[in-house]
């Protein structure tokens, strides 16, 4: 790779949905992708539609773990490598499945996935705040909402 000129030209994208991501994994595919040349990757969370083809519901909680974990790869990752994060909304798995988790009934779990990314964590002052953006007096992280 590192002959070949492509890191000068693009910057991959470490994609993972998962609410337990392997931290240290994730930390050596980085310093993988430097030694090759590549000085910035991306990486890609999501806020919706990563838990199941026919899921309705947003379960938050899954999502959001998802940002903390991203955000424990940054903080053990290089201060200069992170381009970015991609936050993802799917809302189909493939062409020929049902939709899943319409963006209607996510848009809690994008202000929570969205504020915790922007404070650098979750806290009952992100949970507040998410509360107050959105009109609600009770915001359900680990149940499904109605």
């Amino acid at each position: 790779l590192s002959e070949s000129g492509v890191p000068q030209l693009v910057q991959p994208m470490i994609w993972d949905y998962a609410a337990d991501i392997d931290v240290e994994a994730k930390v050596q595919l980085i310093e993988k992708y430097r030694r090759c040349g590549f000085s910035k990757v991306w990486f890609a969370s999501a806020f919706k539609g990563a838990t199941g083809v026919n899921q309705s519901l947003t379960l938050i909680g899954h999502h959001l773990r998802n940002q903390l974990e991203w955000l424990q790869v940054a903080s053990r990752s290089p201060a200069d490598v992170l381009e970015g994060i991609a936050l993802t909304g799917w809302q189909r798995y493939d062409h020929f499945s049902v939709l899943c988790e319409l963006l209607p009934v996510a848009i809690p779990s994008l202000a929570v996935c969205l504020q915790a990314l922007e404070n650098g964590g979750y806290s009952e002052k992100v949970k507040e705040n998410v509360e107050k953006l959105l009109g609600m007096s009770n915001l359900e992280i680990d149940t499904f909402m109605r």
